[in-house]
């Protein structure tokens, strides 16, 4: 038997530790999440990873794949995980799978399964949905402390199934803070008015602030487990907090302050844990730096001009379509080999 000369290098970490270091840095967000916004959220991450669990074997069947193999490597699991996370609470049950159907399928399993897609699959279900689905995905609860009332964990369990429709809707649901400022500026009105909401907190949302948070002390975990690295986050923020800051400069009237942008929607979990994906994001140094802050400063232009209120879902995969390119134009240059010499 052959074997190749030395020096050997172990892998740093497989799969499925990669994997389960995620799941475990978003356990303390999805603690807080729940916190604030109540059960719906613990019904949305059992019925997404369920179907991301069974839309990932039924595909592998299909394939004629072993199952085990993919199936322990918790993959499915973060996908659904970070989908749940994504939708609104207490989303129908027909809404979720439609959502990770597509994530599983279309944006994992048509090009080949993991370590083959483009496109982050949570992203591209979670996209799917809020563009067939725009009223569905817009209703958003309350926080806990804001609300006059809230569900039970069975009135949370009958709503996603169809079985009960909540009586005082108005009082449990409300526009999110991002929506909020996209319509009221929308009306010509100026932002000291449409903080006036209740649902409005020291930086961002009542809720939304401290969830993002905890996005962010998990992404410390993940950095410090060496799970990703720090230049895709840095970028993305720093990206953000830069476009942010000049329209804020120039019209502050009429423009949410960086401080806002940062702990509002889906920007910290999108930084640590979504833009952060090996799979589907840049590979060289200077690509993730670049990469990252493309995907901040897509951010800050969707939420300005688009006609969605967040827009981190968008700006990953608009970046996550530039990657071959900017990994093509980053790639540092060998050893020992002269870059070509034009004649």
């Amino acid at each position: 038997m052959s074997v190749i000369s030395s020096p050997y290098i172990s892998p740093s970490a497989s799969t499925n530790r990669m994997m389960l270091n995620v799941l475990i840095a978003l356990v303390p967000g999805t603690l807080a999440y729940i916190w604030y916004f109540g059960y719906g959220l613990i019904i949305n991450l059992i019925v997404a990873i369920s179907f991301a669990i069974l839309f990932e074997a039924g595909v592998l069947l299909l394939r004629k794949k072993p199952l085990m193999p993919y199936l322990s490597d918790y993959s499915a699991i973060v996908t659904g995980w970070l989908f749940a996370l994504c939708i609104p609470m207490h989303s129908p049950w027909w809404l979720i799978v439609t959502g990770i159907g597509f994530a599983m399928i279309a944006g994992k399993h048509l090009y080949g399964g993991l370590g083959f897609n483009p496109f982050n699959p949570a992203m591209v279900g979670y996209v799917v949905i809020l563009i067939s689905f725009p009223k569905d995905m817009t209703t958003w609860f309350l926080p806990m402390q804001v609300s006059s009332d809230s569900l039970s964990l069975m009135e949370s369990l009958s709503f996603t199934l169809g079985l009960l429709e909540p009586q005082h809707w108005d009082a449990l649901t409300s526009a999110t803070p991002l929506d909020q400022y996209k319509t009221g500026l929308g009306m010509n009105l100026m932002i000291s008015e449409i903080r006036q909401s209740p649902v409005f907190g020291d930086f961002a949302g009542v809720g939304w602030e401290w969830i993002a948070n905890w996005w962010f002390l998990g992404g410390v975990f993940l950095l410090y487990s060496k799970t990703i690295r720090w230049h895709i986050p840095l970028a993305m923020i720093s990206g953000l907090l830069l476009f942010s800051l000049i329209f804020y400069v120039v019209d502050p009237d009429s423009v949410a302050s960086p401080g806002f942008h940062l702990f509002s929607g889906g920007l910290m979990l999108g930084a640590f844990f979504i833009a952060t994906d090996p799979v589907t994001s840049a590979t060289t140094i200077k690509g993730r730096l670049l990469y990252g802050f493309l995907i901040g400063a897509l951010v800050i232009v969707i939420r300005r001009w688009g006609g969605y209120p967040d827009g981190v879902a968008f700006a990953v995969l608009l970046a996550n379509m530039a990657v071959p390119l900017i990994d093509y134009y980053t790639q540092p240059r060998v050893f020992g080999v002269n870059p070509p010499q034009d004649h």
